[in-house]
């Protein structure tokens, strides 16, 4: 008896010291936070702080896009939909986003087109929706983090310029003709016109080494033609014909990848593409609103808080969840993924990958904290999972909105606070 009380008793202490570290925190009560903490072993809630309140959570939204993924997808990507007819193939897209991909192409849709007998006609979907989320900022319109989101993605619908040799290529080759040299204030820069796909290089002397990204404005007759430059072959747009219910496909990467890629680097584009390619195989159309609405009803109905989702990135500041939202969510993926390692292995790591690689310390040579992370101005937060240092594990959902402070000085105050729970817990 007096053992348990000992427990008991240390088991009130770490969590005073714990309500004290949060509440003279300086760094903290200078903005709007919440937190929450789950016994996995014990099933229970132990500790929280504003857990039940509502925040906007930034890319810990990529949480929900890697749960609905996982339900919807399958081992492999659906990189394009067709059918032959007579001497045609008339293909669709599926909303893959690896197609031509720097990163993620495989190669196998591209050598499919490339190497079929057939005359190729490309079938545009019917897309209701417009090319950006509700809640997305149009002047970010020039970062590579917020491209076009489409029905058939082409070189993750941005154009890469770079320095070769002290020249200016570009990636496709097609947009080397859209470039002109404008007088420039601040250093060399490419900036593209707002409203169509021309971009001005400044007059200033290229950098060596110079790269960057910026996606381009996408349209149907913009796909047939980055197409044909790319296969040296013709390619007819074939506009109002509906896919058919039965189709064959061309399976081009692993899911896992793709969901990784996602995951540990934070890929709004391919967020939302996910989220394309879900709806597509779910309900045959491109919608994403509808998805959103469909994984609502059939999963979130249950949860303790209702959350309001508008993107699969983050990128919109409309999303909204509570702390315990997204413990229940994180619940929602242990139970989809059985196997602890496999789990973690989509998150980032402490210290050792992703967004997580420069932040915390090792424990005995391994990481103890796996995290989606999420930023965007004003936010920052980390949802995900903990070891404690005597072996026990944790969920964890610690969210900061409308910091002004210096995101380095937000982040170390988090490490401080889920480093001292590891140690104590």
């Amino acid at each position: 008896m007096l053992f348990f009380s000992f427990v008991f008793s240390t088991e009130a202490q770490q969590f005073d010291t714990l309500s004290s570290i949060f509440s003279q925190s300086s760094v903290l009560s200078r903005h709007f936070y919440g937190f929450s903490l789950y016994d996995l072993d014990e099933n229970k809630y132990v500790y929280g702080v504003r857990d039940e309140a509502r925040f906007t959570p930034a890319s810990n939204t990529k949480l929900f896009t890697l749960f609905q993924s996982l339900k919807h997808l399958g081992d492999s990507i659906p990189g394009l939909a067709y059918i032959v007819k007579g001497d045609s193939l008339i293909f669709w897209g599926t909303g893959d986003p690896t197609f031509l991909h720097r990163k993620l192409d495989s190669g196998k849709v591209l050598k499919f087109l490339s190497k079929t007998r057939y005359k190729l006609y490309y079938a545009p979907a019917q897309v209701l929706e417009t090319a950006y989320r509700n809640g997305w900022a149009a002047e970010d319109y020039q970062n590579d983090f917020q491209p076009d989101i489409t029905s058939f993605p082409i070189y993750g619908n941005t154009v890469r310029f770079r320095n070769v040799s002290g020249n200016l290529l570009a990636i496709p080759k097609w947009f080397e003709t859209k470039v002109s040299v404008k007088p420039g204030i601040a250093g060399f820069d490419i900036i593209r016109h707002a409203h169509e796909n021309y971009f001005d290089m400044t007059s200033y002397r290229m950098p060596a080494g110079f790269s960057t990204e910026k996606p381009f404005i996408y349209n149907e007759h913009l796909f047939v033609e980055l197409l044909r430059d790319t296969l040296k072959r013709e390619i007819e747009l074939l506009s109002g014909y509906s896919m058919p219910s039965q189709v064959r496909y061309i399976y081009s990467n692993s899911t896992r990848n793709v969901l990784r890629e996602m995951m540990l680097y934070s890929d709004n584009f391919l967020a939302e593409q996910l989220n394309y390619m879900c709806s597509f195989l779910q309900f045959n159309q491109f919608n994403a609103l509808k998805m959103r609405g469909y994984m609502n009803e059939n999963f979130y109905q249950s949860f303790s808080h209702k959350i309001d989702l508008h993107d699969a990135s983050g990128l919109s500041f409309y999303n909204k969840v509570t702390p315990n939202s997204m413990i229940e969510l994180l619940l929602l993926l242990r139970g989809t993924v059985r196997d602890e390692q496999m789990l973690l292995s989509y998150f980032p790591a402490g210290r050792s990958s992703g967004t997580l690689r420069n932040m915390y310390t090792l424990h005995k040579g391994k990481p103890f904290i796996w995290a989606k992370t999420g930023t965007i101005s004003g936010v920052y937060a980390q949802s995900g999972f903990l070891t404690s240092a005597s072996g026990k594990r944790y969920a964890f959902s610690f969210m900061n909105n409308n910091h002004v402070d210096n995101l380095k000085t937000v982040k170390g105050e988090m490490v401080k606070i889920m480093t001292f729970i590891h140690h104590n817990f």
